[in-house]
């Protein structure tokens, strides 16, 4: 399958106080939804897929939270499409070879977006970010 759109449907950033002791960051993300879609490629029609997804990251002691809700448009073959939408309408699994590709696009996005929001209202950056430490 390939990926042929991105886009966040709500970005919501809270922060409850300011930072003190020990905090941490957990985050999440989940496909909430998948909905078959068509794709107009000029004069013919693609068999493609949306899928919803939502991804958090949580500060806690309740310092604040981070949610950000968003749709991948997937194109395909029209079996591989009705694949994956027969697996998600019978049990709400993907296969593990979407599932990868779909996770590993969502959180480069949402990673990178939830970074800038978190120093947007001063919370801590969910994740670890690099370091120079000079040789003495």
């Amino acid at each position: 399958m390939t990926l042929v759109a991105f886009h966040f449907k709500k970005m919501l950033a809270e922060k409850k106080k300011n930072a003190a002791g020990k905090i941490s960051a957990k985050n999440n993300v989940a496909i909430t939804d998948i909905k078959e879609a068509k794709l107009n490629m000029g004069k013919s029609s693609q068999a493609g897929a949306e899928v919803t997804f939502q991804f958090t990251v949580n500060y806690e002691p309740d310092l604040g939270s981070i949610e950000l809700v968003g749709a991948v448009v997937y194109m395909g073959t029209t079996e591989v499409i009705k694949a994956v939408m027969d697996a998600w309408n019978k049990d709400k699994q993907v296969s593990k070879d979407v599932v990868e590709e779909l996770y590993n696009h969502v959180l480069h996005k949402c990673n990178i977006q939830a970074l800038i929001m978190a120093r947007d209202m001063q919370l801590p950056a969910h994740i670890q970010l690099p370091r120079v430490k000079a040789k003495e």
